[in-house]
């Protein structure tokens, strides 16, 4: 039974942010694998999985990892990216991609998003380079694809590296292409909230063959050779996904298509009920875009108070929700990062304002009515000049 639903006899039990969805098939892999004795990462389960997982996405190449966040870090590092260096990022994002910039001693430099799909800017990109820049790393936000063609443009011109964060876009499309290798290096995450789900884990795929050794070598700890002798030529990673984690990964991914489908399904809901309510904003899908939705969020006026009146009255009504990203130049380490360059209106608005609802692969289209009925009657309440209110 998803969570969040009325159980026979009993009250209805809070809806929570993330609702996910794991079946037999999953538990049946994971048991396999354990009774075969692959519990590590040297048996045919990560193997599998990295190809079909590659296959999916179109790259030539996947190298597993032990979380997202691995997988960008040691794809900055396989780039041979370092100190001296500036790495692009959008200033709207996961806090994993400053880290892992810095991780490699690099300089980030922030810049602002589009103001209807919430990704990296592409002007605004082009005029943060400078001949520092090595790389640009745009991300997919809560599931929309970036603008690639204008990003690979600049890239091509400024001789730059693109490493895509698709951690939250599993099954997204640029122009009918999946996401993940369109650039030279893409970097899943199979976190327990993510559209497929290892509880924790990671992926780079890519289509170089050079590329994809080097990643293979640096996150399984610089071996000198393929006997693991206990000699290694240079600084590695223990960035490793274990068989039992793959095995659920393969199952998941059997399934990829059937969360999508639920996910674009649930978020026209959302969309359908928001529509005309002018104190809610949603997230723009492009023209060339198919959003795979990891999350469903809302911007809402009046900032951080209204936001927070809303999100109270909601978990009064037993509706859990999460504010969305903070902006990477207003975490409490970035002002001494010499990454922000200008100012960063739309992440700031999208920072103060924007509202994380109930989402996933096993939540109900009867609970998504329910919270989008509630959330526009708290709304309504709260909201300055918003359907009669004040």
């Amino acid at each position: 039974m998803a969570r969040g639903h009325r159980k026979e006899g009993g009250p209805r039990s809070p809806i929570p942010v993330c609702v996910p969805s794991y079946g037999e098939r999953e538990a049946a892999l994971a048991a396999r694998a354990v009774r075969e004795g692959w519990v590590t990462s040297d048996g045919p389960y990560v193997r599998e999985f990295e190809e079909r997982f590659s296959k999916v996405v179109r790259a030539a190449h996947g190298v597993a990892t032990s979380s997202g966040t691995a997988a960008l870090h040691v794809s900055l590092a396989a780039l041979g990216i370092g100190p001296g260096d500036e790495v692009i990022v959008p200033d709207f994002t996961m806090v994993a991609c400053l880290d892992t910039v810095l991780y490699v001693g690099a300089t980030p430099v922030f810049v602002d998003v589009d103001p209807h799909t919430w990704t990296l800017d592409p002007v605004a990109t082009e005029a943060a380079i400078t001949p520092r820049t090595r790389a640009i790393m745009p991300v997919h936000i809560y599931g929309h694809p970036v603008d690639m063609d204008a990003l690979r443009r600049t890239a091509r011109v400024h001789d730059l590296a693109v490493v895509e964060d698709a951690a939250e876009a599993h099954g997204s499309e640029f122009r009918g292409v999946p996401v993940g290798a369109l650039g030279d290096l893409g970097c899943f995450s199979f976190y327990a909230t993510k559209v497929i789900s290892t509880g924790e884990g990671g992926m780079v795929v890519t289509r170089s063959a050079r590329l994809a050794r080097r990643t293979e070598r640096l996150h399984e700890l610089a071996y000198a050779s393929e006997s693991r002798n206990y000699r290694h030529t240079e600084v590695g990673f223990n960035y490793r996904l274990t068989d039992v984690q793959a095995a659920v990964g393969l199952a998941q991914l059997e399934r990829l298509g059937e969360f999508v489908r639920h996910r674009r399904r649930c978020a026209r809901l959302y969309r359908e009920a928001f529509e005309g309510e002018p104190s809610i904003t949603v997230q723009d899908e492009a023209s060339w875009a198919k959003s795979a939705y990891w999350v469903f969020t809302v911007v809402l006026p009046g900032g951080a108070s209204l936001r927070t009146r809303v999100a109270t009255e909601l978990a009064r009504r037993g509706i859990s929700t999460r504010v969305a990203f903070w902006p990477l130049h207003r975490q409490p380490f970035g002002p001494r990062l010499n990454g922000s360059r200008g100012a960063f209106p739309v992440s700031d608005r999208l920072g103060q304002s924007g509202l994380t609802l109930p989402f996933g692969n096993g939540i109900s289209e009867e609970t998504i009515r329910a919270v989008a009925d509630a959330v526009r009657s708290v709304v309504r309440s709260v909201a300055p000049g918003s359907n009669g209110h004040s």
